[in-house]
């Protein structure tokens, strides 16, 4: 990943409210379960979130039950479920090598506490959707991939992903066997690299080089390899994108890809190595950032990344959309992309958080306007952060990579004191009330300076609404679908995510 731009109810409630429990935190990180020993816990019709940004809500859990009485509020927004838009994917983060390693650091009981808390669709926030890497990452214990002898015939899944990425995607499958996964290289084995396409010298090196057109049977091969060894592992990818950040060459690992290449190498060689080996998981172009990194003379030819590799039928055919980061340029680049191509779907795929001007506050009402709502409301249908969890020193990291990063939760050298950072709850607000499958829904009526959100219809008959209040005040909202509607009270700088049946 690459850091180079970021921007950066009182509640009137019938019932009590909850909190969610969670172990070895800071007492006001409130991720977890609701507790049914707890006052507050009767059944009612709709299930409401809150997130605070001055923390003194982290999750709160509340109950409230539909207005008895007809609906007279000028504060009314009426969800319209028969204009849809996008299905949703999920929601979730970046399950990185170093994620893992500081998972399976902490103590059996305290782990497997904190994954139910977070991917347990029922008792927990439901996590839907993770990233992974294919090979190594930024953030994994040494540069690796799955080939580094030369000869795809050498193939095998690396020792690092066996020891620490696998077992836990294991124990997240266990809780949660529905997991969509993606997964992204950050390079291809180095065997593989030219200096540029035009010498076409070996490149011995993790970081830049690109990939030689004389190997892509052999790379295509590399990917069947990988998703059919995952699969034996009992671990199916969903989905797969060519390159993290292919037009960022100064990452620790990292690979040079244009727009031209990867068209070049998806229809020529991986979408019939997919189609041939019976492969079902998504080709995904691009996976950067929504300026294209135009900053840099290199890249200026690079606007509009994906719509160029979407005008060629042969390309096109085997690419499910595109995935974007949100380190420069705007959200509203994913709206424009889909109205330039609506067959072609749309991801967002990497945001950080770190020690560059990091408050819990304003990151939750920056990350939830810009990234959450922001980008569903531009047509993503998922929404993937960055690392789940690192350590008290940003890490593991590799050298050349980001060493000031934040994970969603960082836990310290005890591997058992943890801190909930806003992106935990900001995709916990997603993924508790929006379902995979979930069609965004169209919706009339109150708006307001300072107030986003989005509403949803879930596969089980349920609605759903996410909304954020960016403003100092409280504001005070009704919804109504249907003959049913109901009032509460968003706080001052809050996320609040409802859920209800009709």
């Amino acid at each position: 990943m690459s850091i180079s731009m970021f921007a950066k109810l009182p509640i009137v409630f019938i019932t009590a409210l909850l909190l969610f429990t969670a172990c070895g935190s800071d007492p006001k990180d409130n991720g977890g379960v609701p507790d049914p020993d707890q006052p507050g816990t009767v059944a009612s019709d709709v299930d409401l979130f809150i997130t605070t940004a001055n923390g003194s809500r982290k999750f709160f859990h509340d109950s409230i039950a539909f207005n008895s009485k007809p609906n007279m509020s000028p504060y009314t927004i009426t969800l319209n479920p028969a204009e849809s838009y996008q299905v949703m994917e999920g929601f979730g983060a970046a399950i990185t090598g170093s994620t893992c390693y500081n998972l399976l650091k902490m103590s059996a009981g305290d782990r497997a506490r904190l994954l139910k808390e977070t991917f347990d669709p029922v008792s927990g926030m439901g996590y839907s959707y993770i990233r992974i890497s294919m090979g190594c990452s930024d953030f994994s214990l040494s540069e690796y991939t799955h080939c580094d002898s030369k000869g795809i015939e050498n193939f095998a899944l690396h020792t690092e992903d066996k020891t620490y990425v696998i077992p836990v995607l294991k124990e997240i499958l266990a809780i949660r066997p529905d997991i969509r996964i993606m997964a992204s290289p950050w390079t291809c084995p180095k065997w593989m690299k030219v200096n540029n396409l035009t010498e076409k010298k070996p490149f011995d090196s993790w970081t830049s080089g690109q990939l030689n057109p004389a190997y892509y049977q052999e790379y295509a091969t590399y990917f069947v390899k990988y998703i059919e060894a995952m699969k034996s592992e009992g671990i199916n990818i969903t989905s797969v994108t060519i390159q993290n950040e292919p037009l960022n060459r100064y990452n620790s690992a990292s690979l040079y890809m244009t727009w031209q290449e990867q068209r070049d190498f998806i229809k020529t060689a991986l979408g019939p190595a997919f189609r041939s080996a019976g492969i079902q998981s998504k080709i995904i172009v691009y996976d950067h950032n929504y300026n294209y990194d135009a900053d840099r003379a290199e890249n200026k030819d690079q606007i509009d990344y994906p719509l160029h590799i979407y005008s060629d039928p042969e390309a096109a055919q085997y690419i499910d959309g595109a995935a974007y980061h949100a380190y420069g340029g705007d959200k509203s680049e994913l709206a424009d992309v889909h109205a330039r191509n609506t067959s072609k779907n749309l991801y967002f795929t990497e945001i950080s958080i770190g020690s560059w001007g990091y408050s819990f506050a304003d990151d939750l009402m920056w990350n939830m306007n810009e990234v959450c709502l922001g980008t569903i409301n531009n047509w993503a249908k998922a929404v993937i952060v960055w690392n789940f969890m690192l350590d008290a020193n940003h890490g593991p990291n590799r050298p050349g990579g980001c060493n000031t990063c934040y994970g969603a939760i960082d836990i310290q050298t005890d591997y058992k004191t943890m801190t909930r950072n806003s992106h935990y709850y900001t995709i916990g607000h997603l993924a508790k009330v929006i379902a995979p499958g979930a069609k965004r829904i169209a919706t009339t009526g109150y708006k307001a300076t300072g107030l986003y959100y989005a509403a949803f219809s879930n596969p089980d008959a349920s609605y759903a609404v996410v909304l954020q209040n960016d403003t100092d005040k409280p504001m005070s909202v009704t919804m109504a679908q249907g003959s049913h509607t109901f009032t509460f009270e968003i706080p001052a700088k809050a996320v609040v995510s409802g859920k209800w049946k009709n």
